[in-house]
């Protein structure tokens, strides 16, 4: 391999202007009979040069993606935070004509949201001389802003006559291929953020409010804000997919929260995963480069069953045999096997009828991207189609039956991200099995509907009891991030929310909780002798009796013919996005974006409280009923003392106990997977034209 590379080092390169480039005319006689319009275009992407910037930090994420009459042959990895990468990735591709250019473009990834064109260039197939490997220089260009400098991109091409026939050929590389490789994760690596200690100060009262980015690959996580403190402590936890059976390197930095300002950089460290044993826990204690201080860990590296992609024909749950072991899995029986093994989700992805043309033609090039949680597969595209037939089997692990599936649908553009076409969610919970439905498609606010319907098929299987413990430990938070953005609409909807729920008792609970946390020892001392004194003379083994009644009248209401469960109407509204504030606005902005998150915030959990009572969600009010049931029971034969006393003890000791411990509440954990009224307008279907039915198919439209 290195002689090959060192045999490539002599060979002349050329640049042609305005983006263009080729190389020179072919002066190489063509040896021995071959048949026309057959070659073999063996092309090494080497790097990039000086490529644009489209992140916020002055870098960018490009990968670089080969087409050829319009089809995507290529799509290189992804190298991060780099304006001159290295890719040394090596393609063979079967070309049929070299009239059509390679078509080369560059893009900066951002997962989860649509990816920033980094310019584009055409390579012209005929002017490449034959069995001779070329060096040559691409300049990237925008068509819409040609005097904009790019960067440029260098490759190594050899083009080859072929004899015979393509079955004989090396088979190019598949999109689908490509994406099916780079979306099937492996195992789990578990990390909890537990302190830090003897920080640099970044701030004039010699303290920082620290906060910590971790990224690997594509996948971010941002932790929580630590006010005026030099040793924080975070006790956060959260889980990455691991998709190189190899490991991974995953990148930490520490910034201080600046409000009025860009934030400061505080240092970075790395954990790589290839280094570390796995099914068993580490603690790490990681030293700040280019800054001061450490960071506290534990990483835990755990095996895990992986998404699947498939065509309509490999279909496990069509399999009788397949599906009672799946059933058996996740019998009653089985409930305490593998508690976070809650269950699986198949999604079949059949078609779309009539969706909206994005392209200038009157068509689209549709494909459908399917997400539960932090899981996110893609189907392959269907060009030039307004009725695509993708007919893809997805499985994915449940670990949250309260989880939504997101399907979204794009068109794939030449010059462009992709274009929006519509989406639609569907809590697990509402999904009837083995049912074959048509589902109108909605808007990115999943408010109103926009064209075309899709199809799909689904199966969900999952125990009940893992179900139900799951519902009590903190919800799984999703990677993406995405920058807040000021709307006055939004604040407003929001703040008329929060008019109806109460305050009062969400301020009182967090008081208590900062009690449980020692905040302040001095107050949690009082607290808890308060709490001793209190507890020691009452009785109350009635309030979870008294919590039935709501529940039981509006489930008598509902059977009755009465719809309790009507949410208010909320407007939909679309964010604008702005650039190029100044540093004497972010303070604005950030107030405004604090006030609408905790109006948004505290909104919602009114809403959770009273939709719970409601049976918008029957799993949930069920479970609330036997947890209410069983409450009752206990409180019942047991003086209500002793257990509110065993409860207080261990709620004020455990931080004493066990410093690292990452406490939660299992009531708001509880609450958080009931939606709020403005989750059950997204959720809620849309009526269909009688003419769209599942089992009525209408005939692609190829124009």
């Amino acid at each position: 391999m290195l002689g090959w590379w060192l045999g490539l080092t002599d060979l002349p390169s050329v640049t042609l202007p305005q983006g263009i480039n080729t190389v020179g005319p072919s002066n190489v006689d063509l040896p021995g009979p071959f048949k026309p319009g057959m070659y073999e275009l063996e092309i090494v992407l080497r790097k990039g040069n000086n490529l644009a910037i489209r992140d916020r930090r002055g870098t960018s994420d490009p990968y670089v993606k080969f087409k050829i009459t319009g089809k995507e042959v290529f799509r290189s990895k992804t190298i991060h935070k780099n304006l001159n990468p290295v890719w040394d990735e090596k393609v063979t591709l079967l070309v049929d004509s070299l009239k059509e250019p390679l078509y080369v473009k560059v893009f900066d990834y951002d997962f989860g949201l649509q990816d920033d064109f980094m310019g584009s260039s055409y390579l012209y197939l005929e002017s490449l001389e034959h069995l001779r490997t070329l060096d040559v220089i691409l300049e990237l260009k925008d068509p819409q802003y040609p005097d904009h400098d790019l960067g440029s991109l260098e490759l190594a091409v050899t083009l080859t006559p072929k004899e015979g026939s393509f079955k004989d050929a090396h088979q190019s590389l598949r999109l689908s291929d490509i994406h099916r490789k780079a979306q099937l994760w492996r195992g789990i690596v578990s990390i909890s953020l537990i302190e830090g200690r003897n920080l640099q100060p970044m701030d004039a009262n010699g303290l920082s409010d620290p906060y910590v980015k971790f990224k690997m690959g594509h996948q971010k996580y941002k932790s929580k804000t630590i006010h005026k403190t030099l040793n924080p402590q975070w006790r956060e936890q959260f889980d990455f997919h691991l998709y190189d059976e190899r490991g991974g390197v995953i990148d930490i930095t520490l910034w201080d929260r600046d409000a009025g300002k860009r934030d400061d950089f505080m240092g970075r460290c790395q954990v790589d995963i290839s280094l570390l044993s796995k099914e068993c826990t580490h603690r790490l204690d990681l030293s700040l480069e280019e800054g001061e201080g450490t960071l506290a860990l534990l990483v835990t590296l755990t095996a895990s069953a992986a998404v699947s992609i498939a065509d309509l024909s490999v279909n496990v749950l069509d399999d009788p045999r397949e599906r009672k072991e799946i059933l058996h899995r996740y019998s009653l029986l089985r409930s305490f096997n593998n508690i976070k093994d809650v269950g699986i989700v198949q999604v079949k992805v059949i078609r779309a009828e009539g969706l909206m043309a994005a392209d200038v033609t009157g068509k689209s090039d549709p494909f459908c991207v399917v997400e539960l949680s932090n899981d996110r597969l893609q189907t392959h595209t269907v060009y030039k189609n307004l009725n695509p037939e993708w007919n893809k089997v997805f499985m994915f692990n449940v670990k949250d039956i309260h989880s939504v599936l997101e399907v979204t649908v794009y068109d794939e553009d030449r010059d462009r991200s992709a274009d929006f076409l519509g989406k639609v969610s569907i809590p697990l919970l509402s999904i009837q099995n083995g049912e074959r439905k048509a589902y109108a498609l909605k808007s990115k606010e999943m408010t109103v509907p926009t064209k075309g319907v899709i199809f799909l098929e689904m199966d969900v299987i999952y125990n009940a009891v893992k179900a139900g413990l799951r519902t009590l430990i903190p919800i799984e938070q999703k990677y993406i991030e995405e920058e807040p953005r000021v709307s006055k609409q939004l604040l407003l909807r929001n703040f008329n929310r929060v008019r109806r729920c109460f305050m009062v008792l969400f301020n009182a609970a967090c008081y208590v909780n900062s009690c449980f946390e020692w905040e302040s020892p001095q107050r949690s001392i009082c607290a808890f002798l308060l709490f001793v004194v209190v507890v020691w003379n009452f009785e109350l083994y009635m309030v979870p009796l008294a919590l039935l009644l709501p529940l039981a009248w509006n489930y008598a209401l509902i059977a009755s013919g009465k719809d309790v469960r009507q949410g208010d109407v909320v407007s939909a509204s679309r964010d604008s996005e702005r650039k190029g504030f100044m540093n004497k606005l972010y303070a604005i902005q950030d107030v405004c974006i604090s006030v609408q998150s905790a109006l948004d915030e505290v909104a919602s959990y009114g809403e959770r409280i009273k939709n719970t009572f409601n049976w918008t969600v029957p799993f949930l009010s069920w479970l609330a009923i036997v947890a209410l049931c069983v409450v009752t029971v206990i409180v019942y034969f047991i003086p209500l003392r002793y257990i509110v006393l065993a409860w207080g003890v261990n709620k004020f000791t455990k931080k004493l106990r066990d410093p690292y411990t990452i406490d939660n509440n299992e009531l708001l954990d509880f609450l958080s997977r009931v939606p709020s009224d403005v989750q059950v307008v997204q959720y809620r279907e849309l009526k269909l034209d009688p003419s769209h039915s599942p089992n009525k198919r209408k005939k692609n439209n190829p124009g």
